[in-house]
């Protein structure tokens, strides 16, 4: 039975994995014109499948110029996955629908895919071809203001180019120009003759009505010169600069079509779609939950910010809270797709039915040159009851329903009561405090006048010039007047000043004797002695006369 088991689990395993394995297949473009060559890419993300893939039902139908493999080797949440892509070079052999047939690898096969295949004027043409050339065509040969046409540029190059080409940049005054996508490179048989080819292409989007025109472009490279047979190049030799330049072209731009209403956006595109999503599903929604809805529109032809922002969600039941819009661009074979996400959180506050309008765009159809109008239907939600905000009240007449308003009401007056009270207690606060000083009288810090005038005496009968320099300037910092001042009316203390600086500055500093300073200090006239704070506390001096 065990045998068994881990049987039936191996073939599981090895069934899985075929259903996994898988051949994919993609082209570079859909549409090419005759002589141009396509690239073809098959892919597989199974590394048991070895191999190549058969490439003799292709052909038939074309010209096989080259095959390359490359294998890639990644890692995603911790898991390695091994992919394989052979990319095979096409040259169509006949115009018009070409499908690609299904290639096989092993026990796997790759999709069909259409191909249009255009007939080339440039492939008829006659003469002789210069080595380099550049053309230049448009989708179209009037179009409407706003809307776009596609600028084609194709480099055609039948010699070997070094890798310092350029082309001017596109400018058109009166437009709006945007590149679509990379540039691409292929090849083409003109003549007979092979030619490398760079494709370039733009949208075009004209802001006034009139003709406009497309400027030349430009394109320059420089030319690989092949050596000649029998010589021996002594080192690089260096290319000639080609420069080419491709014809003006002219566009006419019509105006907005009359018909047109005048109060809705003006909307120029190939193709519109309108599509819409919620998250979750609006089916069993309740009071208070949140509904996200998100409107898509889609518009072939025409660049994101050109799209309108879609009608609000404005229905009485519903609360509505909108996020900001997602822009996005992409590119396609017939040109620019722009995208506008619209999302808003809708939350019911009433249970019942709740009926939400359509939603209509107005557009102008470019391909088929008409009023179009592509709308979403009306949509019905059911809002039920959510027991969890309900309170839970017996049911009764409608005096109880008065008496818990009552209840509720009674519950506002006192609040108001308490905050109208807080109010005059603070303003009442206020008013008292206007009567007090705005600063009140610092306690000094510090030592005392008393205490530093004593410190001055110590030093100078102790005769120590540095220490009673010190002290001279603690006490002189606490005086209304500076010590400068102070011995500039009062001699005797100025030449005691002058005797303590000498001793300070000279080697007779400790001969220096104090009694003179302070003889002076004690001696200053009372009009200039500082005030003492302590003397109206009525205690006698400490140093009588």
């Amino acid at each position: 039975m065990t045998r068994f088991t881990a049987y039936l689990l191996v073939l599981l395993l090895w069934a899985s994995g075929t259903q996994a394995a898988q051949l994919t297949a993609s082209v570079d473009r859909g549409r090419l014109n005759s002589g141009e060559t396509v690239e073809l890419t098959l892919e597989s993300n199974d590394a048991t499948l070895f191999g190549k893939p058969d490439l003799s039902p292709l052909q038939a139908l074309f010209d096989v110029r080259g095959t390359r493999q490359v294998n890639q080797l990644t890692t995603l949440d911790g898991e390695n996955r091994a992919t394989t892509r052979w990319i095979v070079t096409l040259l169509p052999r006949q115009s018009g629908t070409v499908t690609i047939p299904p290639l096989q690898l092993g026990e796997v096969s790759s999709q069909p895919i259409t191909l249009q295949v255009i007939e080339s004027e440039t492939r008829n043409a006659s003469g002789n071809l210069a080595p380099v050339f550049i053309e230049a065509s448009l989708d179209q040969t009037q179009v409407y203001v706003q809307a776009q046409a596609i600028l084609t540029l194709r480099i055609y190059h039948s010699v070997s180019l070094y890798d310092d080409s350029s082309l001017t940049p596109l400018h058109i005054p009166d437009a709006r120009t945007e590149q679509l996508g990379e540039s691409r490179t292929y090849e083409k048989v003109i003549n007979d003759v092979r030619h490398g080819v760079i494709e370039l292409r733009y949208g075009i989007y004209p802001q006034r009505s009139g003709e406009l025109t497309i400027p030349a472009q430009t394109f320059s490279a420089t030319l690989v010169e092949p050596v000649a047979q029998g010589a021996v190049p002594s080192g690089p030799k260096p290319g000639q600069l080609m420069r080419v330049s491709s014809e003006q072209l002219q566009l006419t731009v019509n105006p907005k079509p009359t018909s047109y209403p005048a109060d809705v956006p003006w909307l120029p595109a190939r193709s519109l779609s309108l599509s819409e999503s919620w998250s979750p599903e609006p089916t069993h929604s309740q009071v208070g939950d949140s509904l996200t809805r998100s409107l898509t529109l889609e518009a072939e032809g025409l660049a994101s910010a050109q799209l309108p922002p879609l009608p609000a969600t404005e229905i009485n039941g519903l609360r509505r809270y909108p996020d900001q819009p997602v822009l996005s661009s992409r590119s396609s074979e017939r040109g620019l797709v722009g995208s506008r996400e619209d999302r808003e959180a809708l939350v019911p506050n009433r249970s019942g039915t709740i009926e939400l309008p359509p939603v209509e765009v107005v557009w102008w159809n470019t391909l088929e040159n008409h009023l179009d109008r592509t709308s979403l239907p009306a949509r019905t939600l059911q809002v039920a009851n959510n027991p969890s905000l309900m309170v839970d009240t017996p049911a009764g007449t409608a005096q109880i329903v008065t008496t818990v308003e009552s209840d509720s009401l009674w519950y506002w007056q006192l609040s108001s009561l308490i905050l109208a009270c807080t109010t005059l207690l603070g303003f009442g606060l206020w008013w008292r405090a206007r009567s007090q000083p705005a600063v009140l009288r610092a306690t000094q810090a510090g030592p005392s006048p008393r205490t530093l005038l004593d410190d001055l005496k110590r030093t100078c009968l102790a005769n120590d010039p540095h220490a009673t320099r010190q002290a001279l300037d603690a006490w002189a910092r606490q005086q209304p007047e500076t010590l400068a001042d102070m011995a500039a009316r009062f001699v005797p203390l100025s030449d005691a000043l002058d005797g303590l600086n000498g001793a300070l500055y000279s080697e007779t500093g400790q001969l220096w004797q104090g009694e003179d300073l302070w003889r002076a200090i004690r001696t200053i006239p009372t009009a200039e002695r500082s005030q003492d704070p302590l003397g109206d506390s009525g205690l006698p001096p400490l140093y009588p006369k």
